[in-house]
């Protein structure tokens, strides 16, 4: 992911972690935690993941035309938790 910083030439990689969830109907959704609202979809894994990194970068072109910061993940922590629930 690339973009340009305004006011600068420079150009940086952003990396964000996306969530791609297989549908029983077939098919996987796909959402970027960073970016509220950021969801996506695609009938393969590669078709997700391509429709995620466009959808990214719509995303990134309408926070810049509003002059607003881009978001990154920079020292943000994973961790996956396991809690016990009765069904």
């Amino acid at each position: 992911m690339y973009y340009h910083e305004q006011g600068c030439d420079q150009m940086k990689n952003l990396n964000y972690r996306i969530l791609l969830r297989k549908e029983p109907e077939g098919g996987y959704t796909v959402t970027v935690p960073t970016f509220p609202g950021c969801v996506t979809f695609g009938e393969t894994v590669d078709e997700a993941i391509a429709m995620a990194k466009e959808a990214i970068e719509l995303y990134i072109e309408d926070l810049l035309e509003k002059g607003e910061d881009i978001p990154t993940e920079e020292g943000l922590l994973e961790y996956t938790l396991t809690v016990e629930a009765h069904a």
